[in-house]
């Protein structure tokens, strides 16, 4: 388990990735692609048509936020908290919870972004490089001896 331990800095990167591309990918045409598409889809289910463009700053800089490995346990919790709305409210997972189908995306992505949230960045980050984050201080280093 010790060398699975070592690839921990490797897996949070993939998965931080791996997620923002997919947020990118989705966050893309709302902002600048098929706005007035995307807007009429938004009035279709419910939401103001104006939440295209919140749902697309989320998306798009909150996935590109995680690729960099900046302020991503906020990107995650809003990236996060952006999915568990589209669960409930979009793909209705509380209706019917069998139907993996209709919401399997949004619920990986979901998890996804929490899991970075909850775990941070990793060491291959700018998280890292500026907030110094996950290193132990000098007090911590010093009472493990």
């Amino acid at each position: 388990m010790q060398s699975l331990e070592k690839l921990k800095p490797l897996a949070l990167l993939l998965l931080r990735v791996a997620v923002g591309v997919i947020f990118i990918y989705h966050g893309y045409p709302k902002l600048f692609g098929q706005t007035r598409e995307a807007m009429q889809g938004f009035v279709h289910m419910g939401f103001p048509g104006y939440f295209v463009y919140i749902a697309g700053v989320i998306e798009f800089f909150g996935g590109c936020l995680l690729i960099a490995g900046l302020f991503t346990r906020i990107a995650g919790l809003l990236l996060a908290g952006e999915m568990a709305v589209a669960l409930w409210r979009v793909h209705r997972i509380i209706q019917d919870p069998l139907a993996v189908h209709n919401y399997e995306l949004p619920l990986m992505l979901a998890v996804g972004a929490f899991a970075l949230a909850s775990l941070g960045a990793g060491v291959v980050s700018f998280d890292q490089a500026i907030f110094r984050e996950g290193r132990s201080s000098p007090r911590k280093a010093k009472s493990k001896n």
